[in-house]
């Protein structure tokens, strides 16, 4: 009797161990659903994690065209899908027309922009995207040369016959560069009810771009 006993509290106390654990862990899923409310459902926790840091990276070397967002000094948003290269430092960069809208803006609104860059095969609910913010301006002549090769290596077949002139002087078009100052990368959805909520995870910018190096 007093081994069955035992052994009878020895369960009970496994049972109140399970139940303490079951209700931290809603207690811990429960706070960490409140921060990413409280965050516009932005993930800031891992910014380190390679798996998002991969997807990130996978999704720029995959995708040669993004979507570039401006917005005029009066705060009209316009948003222009452009062919894009980037370098090791992870600066974008495209050629456009000058007088194009989001040229102006870029010129106007002191070259604050947003980009996103998505594949746009995947099925419904199942996108990845990257999203980043930063500064972008009107190419240094200087690096004209090297960035305008960047360009047409990138678009694969053979060169068009262009020179650094057709992106200088009287030239209708220039080459702009962009620097990211943010990183995100779409996350995993969340279920809320019956609803499931789209996430954003923060990247740090520094591994992001030694992962797209890597």
């Amino acid at each position: 009797m007093p081994e069955t006993a035992i052994a009878f509290e020895g369960s009970q106390s496994s049972s109140t161990a399970m139940i303490d654990e079951t209700v931290s862990t809603q207690r811990s899923e429960d706070e960490e659903l409140r921060a990413l409310m409280d965050n516009d459902w932005v993930k800031t926790s891992d910014q380190q994690n390679p798996a998002a840091l991969d997807l990130a990276s996978q999704i720029i070397r995959d995708n040669i065209y993004c979507t570039l967002s401006t917005c005029s000094p009066d705060s009209w948003p316009w948003a222009s899908p452009v062919f894009f290269t980037y370098d090791s430092a992870l600066n974008f960069y495209w050629s456009s027309a000058i007088a194009a809208q989001h040229s102006q803006n870029i010129y106007l609104n002191q070259g604050r922009v947003a980009i996103t860059i998505y594949g746009t095969q995947a099925g419904e609910g199942k996108g990845k995207g990257v999203y980043l913010s930063g500064l972008a301006q009107e190419l240094d002549p200087v690096q004209v040369d090297t960035v305008m090769q960047s360009l047409f290596k990138r678009a694969g077949g053979a060169p068009p016959r262009r020179t650094r002139d057709d992106y200088l002087g009287a030239s209708p078009r220039r080459i702009y560069g962009f620097q990211p100052q943010a990183a995100w990368v779409t996350g995993e959805r969340l279920a809320l009810g019956n609803q499931l909520i789209d996430i954003k995870v923060q990247l740090a910018l520094a591994s992001l771009i030694a992962t797209t190096n890597a």
